[in-house]
Order: structure tokens, then C-alpha cells, then sequence
């Protein structure tokens, strides 16, 4: 602060003194003057204290002023120029130009009041003529060494920064129509560019583009008087064949910068600028464009293409007269489509010509990132007003047009353009009938595949919209054409079964079956009328053509489903067929199958149709044929297979079961009386984690007794160490106690598991081939879960649980004998007893005793418990002798079952 204040005081002294010293007396002391206040300023980290900074910077740049107009009168161009940039560079014994230079540099970003004293001073002018002499006249090579000497950077960034500072001021831009140098610079911008100074090209634009966004009504009637924008076109299409592209493009910008920025004062200039055909100018410059494929590194000029195409974007909403929109709305509409136009927002397309430019590019070009910043200008057009869209396509009809040519356009603007499309529905709620119709024709003739593949991919997220797109492309005879091409690609398949797929099934063409498919899902859910016409159409035998390959399976299910809305019984025959018809190692086929079964079974309606195509039995023979599957270590075939796949089919099967006897007194009745619980426990037994000899060793007594739910907790929530096979024979159990109470078919029980375990469990599987929709959790030994990822099974013990599947009962009670394991006699009767003490637990309710008596099983229960019965000293005879005491109190004849 001493500092300051000591200058302040020098800078006063100069003051009082200042009126009474010739000029070169003045320009000395303030010069000596400068040198301290530099150096103040830089010890001070930028931060002026002084009082009088205005005057200050009035006095420097008046003296500035002078000495740029003393260096250029009366000298030739070139002498001027050398002139200035001996006068400002730093690199000289008499620096008072550079001193002059830099003070103003540091005073002019100050504040505003000290910025107008520098506009005040005539320096703006004289900046111009300075720039315009280093823009247009190159160095000279010297003499000497015959090197071109350069300018210095330093000086060259001041007098930029200075400038800019000047003219993004208004009273700036006032300033410099006292000379004539304005519009000297842009017409030589549009002349000279292959010629002026390279060091200067950038530094130019940037101050013109400066000043382009301050023009005033005052500035732009100047520039109109002297026909600037006309001379610069004129110049503009003498270069446009000559200069590399990039730079034609740089030249450009300049002069519609100049054009557009000036409309929201004055419409002249562009008004000059398609009188002189500056749109057909901005068209041949486009289309020289070659930006090349996506991916490779930018160069200088695309910022400047970019720069051109957002100014031509800008100029679509320039014009004064409204466009009107004739309300001409084809029907059907979505439901929420509200068609008002309203008043303008300012923002709507008023100028056609402009837009034009932009649709004859895409049209005629096929440069891969020039034809995605049409569309995305195109969909930013859109975005300032929903009603530009209309104005255009019954105007130009850009996205009509575009269909028509669109196969020929590289894959990625394909993509880009049926998004657009899709955006119409999606984001305006409206459908475009006359684009949908051309898009369907892009279908049919399958010029392209990738286009007819990326066009069918936009028509089906149209039809997730809404159901009536379901009615629509049924009229329009898209579900037709899509069913003679499945039937066609259907009997392909057939035919080449067991052989090598032709090429014709891989890449694009794959992925287009797989789309028809989901396009025929699409139209069919929800729509019964769908369903009969793929069903009329005789498709049923090719649809399920398309099972075999996972690609296809999902869409393929999502058909049969429909068709089981109107044929319970064929959708049955052909998913229980396929079932029973899979091969041992088709695990996925299987388990898609199975959870397609439990959607459709979910309808009580549904249920007669599995009994009658045999759907218990075929069920069941999937258990059957998975014997040894889980025995420890797996062998053959299951060796290959994932072991939670495994029980997830284990799973998916007793779950379908249990759905199909939910709530269905005949299909219970039915499956008891036929005697398919024994089976079931039969099946279940030869998976290999069970106990298939007579021999058990039996101990004396137990040093362990926990109960069914603390094995669960120890199995798969502590860090104890289970054998898989114990483990194995839990699960199940678990499955099949679900079954008892009749909630194992309820999906809700198992997504709260997967949610919450699936981050924790994702690189500890035991098993690579673990499935997304796994319904529990499986663990290392050693790593602990929470406690929740087997907690929302509910809690086994808990009491007055209703008996729903008296069967599920006698199915645990046959296997508890297996419950068993050599080397393992300790934990087998510890898990024997646990599991009868279960079951105990689940007869202590009257309900569930009437149930279980009046089921007609407990014979078979007892002959699956004979040997424990009879032998005291077996660990299971008290438990089980509970259970049949408690069975025995509400049987008919309770001296005959004692």
C-alpha cells in the first residue's frame, strides 16, 4: 500500500505539471512513470490501488494512439506494418512502445468506467488499422539469413486481448466506424485468406467474432452502405474452389457471424446475404466437406464446419413472417396427442432457405459425421419448438424425403435418424403415418439389411408406446409381411437342423429374425385379434421352430404366451413338449421353458390344460432324467454344467408343480391319487446328494441337536464349513417346505434375495455358469451372506402353518432316511432329526392335522418310516412317534394309525 501511495502522489505531481509541458515533455514523464506502475502491479499479484486509474488509462492510451498513428502516416503498407511491430514488440533497446502496450493491456481489465476513458481515447480505430496491416501483409524473409522473422507471441496476445476488451463494448463498436478499416478487414478475411499472415489468422477471427456479437444499428447500416457482405460472398465463391476446405470454412464463419449475429437489430444484412446467394455459397462449401469415418482425431477446420452448421441452424428461425401450420392431423392419434399451436415462441422455423441448405447437404452427401450434425441439428430444431416439426414436414418434408434415401447412408446415420423418427412418437406423442408407411416399405424390399434391421428396431419401440400401434401396423399389413418372413426364415431353419448353419443365419441377418420376432411379440401382447390372425396364418408350427436357439427363445415365448390367451391346451402341448423333447444338456432351454410355464400358469384357467397334456408327468421327467446331478463330485455330462443351474432347475420344476396345484382341487386330486408325490420323492432321491443305500451307521446319541432353521443359518449364513451335498439336500428340502405351505410357486419370495445378494455374490459363484434370475444364493464355505438372503423364504419353524400339499409332507418324510452321508454319521442324524422335528412343528395345528389325515397318505408316510418306528434305540423314533401321536388325535380311526 506505501508503494501505491508513493505512486499515487508521482502520478499527481505529473498532473498539476501535465498542462503546462509541451507533448514530448508529457509522453517522457508518463513514461518514465509506467515502468514503477508495472512493477507495483506485478508485486502486487494483479491488483491495482490507485486512485486516479482512470485518467491514468485516458493519458496512456491517447499517447498510444498517437504513436501508432505517428508510425503509420505517410508510409507504404509494408513500412507501416515493419514500423508497428518495431514500435510494440519487446525485444528492442527503446521499449515505450511495448510499456505503452502492456499498461494498456493491464488497465483496459480493469472496470468498465476505466475501459470507456481507453474507447475515448481513439485507440479502437487505431487498433483496427493495426490489425488489418498484421492480417494482410506476411513478414518478410530477411535479407541477411533469409529467414522470415516472427512476431512475438507476447505482443501479439496483449494486442488481442486489448481488442477484445475494446470491442465486445457497443461505444467500442461505435468507435471504429470513424475509419474505414472495419469493413476493409472482413472483406479481406474473404479475399486474402490464402495469402495474409498465417500467425494472424486466428487472432482475427477471434476479434472479429468480438465484434460480430456487439454490432449496433449504427455498425450494421455501415457495413450495408459499403456493400460489405456483398463483396465478401463475391470474394467468399472465388475461393471456394481453390482453398482446402478447412480453410474456405474458417473464412466463412467470419462473414456470417456477421450476418447472424446482427438479425436480432437488423434484418439487413441478411437480407445482403441471400440476395447475393449466400445460402448456394454455404451449400458448395458443404459439400466439399470430407470429414471422414467416426473415431479419427478432429483438425482445426471442424470446429469451424461445426461453427457454420450451428449459425445455419441459427439463421432456420430468422425471418419475419410466420409460418402457419394447416392442422392437417392424420388419424388415429395417441390418445394424449394435443395439437394446438399456440403463440409463437420465438423460436419456430421462419426461413426455408436456410433449412434447405441443411436437407440438401444430407441429401447429397454420405460423410458419416456431416450427416449425424444435420440430424442432430434437425432434432435441436425440433427441441426449441415441438410445432417445427410440423412446419417442416408439410413444408419440405425433410424426414420424408430422408426415408427414401436412408439405405444408402453409412450404419451410423442410420441409427441416428431412426432414433430421430422414433423421437416424433416418443417425445411428441404424434404418429407420422405418411413416414411410418416408407419405413414399412424399407422393410418389405430389404434393400439394406442393416438399415432394414435398424428400421424394424424403430418401428417396435414405437409399438411399446402404446396398443394401438398394434392395430395400426396390423392394418398396414406389417404383421402380415413380418409373418411370411419368420414362415420363410422358419423353414430355413427346419431344413438345416443338425447342419451347419448357413451364413445367411449369422451377423445382420440373425439379428433381423430376431427383431421380427420381437416385433411380432410386440404386436401381439395385449391384442387377441393379433393372436388370431398369427394363428390363422397357420404360424403356430413355424413359431416354435425358433425355441431351439437362445437368440430367439424370449420373443418366441412371448408369442406362445399370447397364443395361450386364446388356446390354453396348444400352448401347453407345445411347452411341455419341448420339455419333455430337450436334450440333458439343453439346461437353458429348459429353465426359459419352465419360467414361461409359471408366467402362464399364474391363470387358475391355465391349470386343466397342463393336467390334460400330461404336464405333471413331463415335470417329473425332468427330475428323473437329471439323476446324479448333484452327487459330490459331479460326473458325466452334469460335470460340465454349473451347479446352480442345477438346483435352479431343481427349482423351476417343484415351483411349476406347486403353481399348477395352487388353489386347484382336481389337479391336487389328481396328482395324489396317480401317485405322483412317490414319484416325486423317488426323483428327487436319485439327484445323488441323497442317500441311495440300505446301511446307515447308527449312533447312541447326538452332541448336536439344531433345528431346521439354525441348519439353514449355518449352512449358508455362517462361516461353518458344509458339505456341498448337505447342502445340496437342504435347499431342497427348503424347496419342497415351500411346497408344503403353498408359496413356492410365489416369485416375490425370491426377488428380494436377488437384489440384495447379487453385488455381494458376483465374483464368489462356485460356478461360472450361476444365472441372472437364480432364485437364491449360493456361497464359499467360509464367506458369510446377509442374513436376509434366505430370511424372505420365512421362518421354517414358525408355528400354525397351514398344511396346503399333504403330499410335499410324505415327500420330505421318504426322504429323511436318505438324509445320510459315509463319514458324515454325526451331521447326517443331527440333520434327521432336525428335519423330523420339522415336520413335527408343521402337524401341530388342527387345521394342518385334518388336512393331513383326511389325505388318505399315511400309510405311505408310515411304510416310509417303519424301521424307525420299530427300533427305539433310532435316533428318529421319538421324534417321528411325535408326529404320528399328534396325527393320530384328530384321525378317524385313531387306534388303527396307533
Amino acid at each position: 500500500s506505501l508503494q501505491w501511495e508513493t505512486l499515487a502522489r508521482q502520478f499527481l505531481e505529473y498532473e498539476q505539471v501535465a498542462p503546462f509541458l509541451i507533448a514530448e515533455e508529457q509522453k517522457r514523464r508518463l513514461l518514465d512513470f509506467l515502468p514503477l506502475f508495472l512493477k507495483a502491479w506485478e508485486q502486487c499479484a494483479g491488483m491495482i490501488v490507485f486512485p486516479n486509474v482512470q485518467l491514468l488509462a485516458s493519458e496512456v492510451a491517447k499517447i498510444l494512439t498517437k504513436e501508432i498513428k505517428k508510425n503509420l502516416n505517410g508510409k507504404p503498407a509494408e513500412e507501416a506494418r515493419l514500423a508497428l511491430e518495431q514500435l510494440l514488440q519487446q525485444k528492442r533497446e527503446v521499449e515505450d512502445g511495448h510499456v505503452l502496450l502492456k499498461s494498456v493491456y493491464l488497465l483496459s481489465q480493469t472496470d468498465l468506467r476505466t475501459l470507456w476513458n481507453i474507447i475515448g481515447s481513439g485507440l479502437p480505430a487505431a487498433l483496427m488499422q493495426c490489425l488489418y496491416l498484421f492480417f494482410t501483409f506476411p513478414l518478410k524473409k530477411s535479407s541477411d539469413d533469409g529467414k522470415t522473422s516472427e512476431d512475438d507471441p507476447q505482443t501479439q496476445d496483449m494486442l488481442v486481448q486489448i481488442m477484445h476488451n475494446i470491442y465486445k463494448e457497443e461505444q467500442g463498436v461505435e468507435e471504429l466506424l470513424a475509419a474505414d478499416k472495419l469493413q476493409s478487414l472482413i472483406i479481406a478475411t474473404a479475399s486474402l485468406w490464402d495469402q495474409c499472415n498465417p500467425s494472424w489468422k486466428v487472432p482475427t477471427g477471434r476479434v472479429l467474432r468480438t465484434i460480430s456479437k456487439a454490432q449496433t444499428k449504427n455498425s450494421i447500416v455501415y457495413l450495408q452502405a459499403v456493400d460489405c457482405i456483398k463483396i465478401a460472398i463475391q470474394n467468399l465463391y472465388k475461393l471456394a474452389d481453390t482453398l482446402p476446405a478447412n480453410d474456405i470454412c474458417e473464412a466463412v464463419s467470419i462473414t456470417l457471424c456477421f450476418v447472424k449475429d446482427s438479425y436480432p437489430v437488423s434484418s439487413a444484412l441478411l437480407t445482403e446475404f441471400e440476395a447475393n446467394d449466400g445460402y448456394q455459397l454455404l451449400l458448395k462449401i458443404l459439400l466439399r466437406q470430407v470429414w471422414g469415418c467416426e473415431g479419427l482425431q478432429e483438425n482445426e477446420g471442424d470446429s469451424y464446419l461445426e461453427e457454420i452448421l450451428d449459425m445455419l441452424t441459427c439463421l432456420t428461425t430468422c425471418g419475419k413472417t410466420e409460418l402457419k401450420v394447416s392442422g392437417n392431423i392424420a388419424h388415429p392419434q395417441l390418445p394424449h396427442f394435443d395439437f394446438e399451436p399456440t403463440q409463437s415462441s420465438g423460436m419456430t422455423v421462419k426461413n426455408l432457405q436456410a433449412f434447405q441448405v441443411l436437407q440438401s447437404v444430407f441429401q447429397r452427401s454420405n460423410d458419416v459425421r456431416l450427416c449425424r450434425r444435420i440430424l442432430a441439428a434437425i432434432g435441436t430444431i425440433w427441441a426449441w419448438d415441438a410445432v417445427n416439426f410440423f412446419l417442416l414436414e408439410w413444408t419440405l418434408q425433410p424426414i420424408n424425403q430422408f426415408t427414401d434415401i436412408i439405405h444408402l447412408k453409412p450404419h451410423t446415420v442410420q441409427v441416428q435418424f431412426f432414433k430421430l423418427v422414433e423421437s416424433v412418437v416418443l417425445d411428441m406423442s404424434y404418429i407420422p403415418h405418411e413416414i411410418l408407411k416408407k419405413i414399412q416399405y424399407l422393410v418389405k424390399e430389404n434393400v439394406e439389411p442393416f438399415c432394414t434391421l435398424t428400421a424394424l428396431q424403430c418401428l417396435l419401440n414405437m409399438t411399446k408406446k402404446d396398443l394401438l400401434f398394434s392395430d395400426i401396423f396390423r392394418d398396414s399389413g406389417l404383421l402380415g409381411l413380418l409373418l411370411a418372413l419368420l414362415r420363410k426364415q422358419a423353414k430355413i431353419l427346419r431344413k438345416s437342423a443338425g447342419t451347419q448353419v448357413p451364413d445367411l443365419e449369422e451377423g445382420t441377418e440373425k439379428e433381423l429374425n430376431a427383431v421380427m420376432l420381437k416385433m411380432v411379440a410386440a404386436l401381439t401382447v395385449g391384442s387377441v385379434r393379433n393372436t388370431v390372425v398369427l394363428k390363422d396364418y397357420g404360424m403356430v408350427p413355424y413359431i416354435k421352430i425358433f425355441l431351439d436357439d437362445e437368440c430367439y427363445r424370449s420373443a418366441t415365448l412371448s408369442i406362445l404366451e399370447q397364443l395361450s390367451v386364446i388356446n390354453y391346451e396348444e400352448y401347453m402341448s407345445i411347452v411341455i413338449g419341448a420339455l419333455c423333447s430337450s436334450t440333458q444338456g439343453e439346461l437353458q432351454l429348459k429353465l426359459d421353458l419352465l419360467k414361461s410355464l409359471l408366467r402362464i400358469l399364474d391363470s387358475p384357467k391355465s391349470h386343466s390344460a397342463f393336467r390334460t397334456c400330461s404336464g405333471f408327468n413331463g415335470l417329473l421327467s425332468l427330475l428323473s432324467d437329471m439323476e446324479g446331478a448333484l452327487q459330490d463330485p459331479p460326473s458325466g455330462l452334469w460335470a460340465t454344467v454349473g451347479h446352480n443351474c442345477i438346483l435352479e432347475l431343481v427349482f423351476y420344476t417343484l415351483q411349476g408343480i406347486t403353481a399348477a396345484l395352487h388353489l386347484d382341487p382336481v389337479n391336487s386330486n389328481f396328482f395324489q391319487k396317480n401317485g405322483l408325490f412317490e414319484k416325486m420323492a423317488e426323483d428327487l432321491g436319485t439327484l445323488g446328494c441323497f442317500w441311495t443305500k440300505e446301511e446307515q451307521q447308527i449312533l447312541p446319541g447326538l452332541e448336536k441337536t439344531r433345528t431346521f432353521a439354525e441348519f439353514l443359518d449355518a449352512a449358508f449364513c455362517s462361516s461353518e464349513p458344509f458339505p456341498r451335498w448337505l447342502k445340496n439336500c437342504i435347499w431342497i428340502l427348503n424347496f419342497l417346505d415351500h411346497m408344503v405351505k403353498g408359496t413356492l410357486h410365489l416369485e416375490s419370495y425370491f426377488k428380494e434375495i436377488q437384489t440384495e445378494v447379487e453385488e455381494t455374490l458376483r465374483n464368489d459363484w462356485e460356478e461360472p455358469q450361476a444365472q441372472e434370475e437364480h432364485p437364491v444364493a449360493f456361497k464359499r464355505p467360509g464367506n458369510k451372506l446377509p442374513s436376509s438372503a434366505y430370511t424372505p423364504w420365512g421362518n421354517p419353524e414358525q408355528k400354525d402353518t397351514a398344511i396346503v400339499h399333504p403330499g410335499a409332507v410324505c415327500v420330505i418324510v421318504r426322504l429323511l432316511p436318505k438324509l445320510y452321508k459315509e463319514g458324515h454319521s454325526q451331521l447326517s442324524q443331527e440333520i434327521q432329526c432336525a428335519v423330523a422335528d420339522h415336520i413335527l412343528s408343521l402337524v401341530k395345528s388342527e387345521k394342518s392335522r385334518q388336512v393331513m389325515c383326511g389325505s388318505g397318505l399315511l400309510s405311505i408316510m408310515l411304510t416310509s418310516c417303519h424301521d424307525a418306528l420299530r427300533d427305539e434305540s433310532h435316533p428318529l423314533h421319538l421324534p417321528l412317534t411325535r408326529v404320528f401321536e399328534k396325527l393320530a388325535s384328530q384321525a378317524i380311526e385313531p387306534d388303527v394309525l396307533r
